[in-house]
């Protein structure tokens, strides 16, 4: 098993110490402690606190 599917890391996805909402289609989400921001208009904004 690759150590990225054991944490449960998705691929592309910025891993931050400060995570913000970039724009108005980010929206920030806690799973299992962390934070996360997930965006409906940019893939690229997917963000993980950590």
């Amino acid at each position: 098993m690759e150590a990225s599917t054991a944490f449960g890391a998705a691929r592309g996805m910025k891993v931050r110490a400060s995570v913000k909402k970039i724009c108005e289609g980010c929206s920030s989400v806690k799973r299992r402690g962390r934070v996360f921001i997930i965006c409906s208009k940019n893939q690229k904004h997917k963000q993980r606190q950590g």
